[in-house]
């Protein structure tokens, strides 16, 4: 199976923000190519919010290019071939966290958001980070930090807000 056909599988599941899943698989229907970056007209993104429950905090990634605090993620790389997959492993590089394992169920949220490049069209995970976690910054960040659930407001966009909340409801 290829991701393309893994991220509609997983979108079909999804059972939340049904207008917004439609656009996610009506763009895949159009766009062949809709998973990889190339696509000019948007493209299917993977991400993950670092989340560490037993200390009720999240990493956050200050992202160099945006300059704005993310979670974890970004594009499909060809080695990919699961949505999932693609999404803990954005969460592993951006963190520098060995360990991390996917909160059951799928996706958590969808948020799509124009970027330099085009729309993306972002699948949103959580990442449990384990106990003994030890982050590492990498070369796409400007910082990595930990953040306590009620200061991510203070920080983040709306859409980081959102992602947080959803991901505690399901917690």
């Amino acid at each position: 199976m290829s991701l393309h056909d893994d991220a509609v599988l997983v979108l079909k599941s999804y059972e939340d923000q049904a207008e917004l899943r439609q656009a996610y698989l009506d763009h895949l229907a159009a766009h062949p190519d809709g998973m990889w970056k190339a696509c000019g007209a948007g493209h299917i993104t993977a991400s993950g919010l670092v989340i560490d429950p037993e200390r009720g905090r999240v990493l956050l990634t200050l992202h160099k290019k945006l300059r704005m605090w993310l979670q974890m993620g970004g594009h499909c790389e060809p080695g990919d071939t699961v949505l999932a997959d693609s999404a803990l492993r954005e969460a592993t590089e951006e963190s520098g966290i060995a360990g991390l394992t996917l909160l059951p169920g799928g996706p958590v949220r969808l948020d799509r958001h124009h970027t330099p490049c085009a729309w993306h069209l972002d699948v949103q995970y959580a990442a449990l980070a384990p106990a003994d976690a030890v982050e590492a910054i990498s070369d796409e960040s400007l910082d990595l930090r930990w953040f306590a659930y009620d200061d991510v407001p203070t920080v983040a966009d709306e859409s980081v807000v959102r992602l947080l909340e959803a991901t505690r409801a399901r917690l």
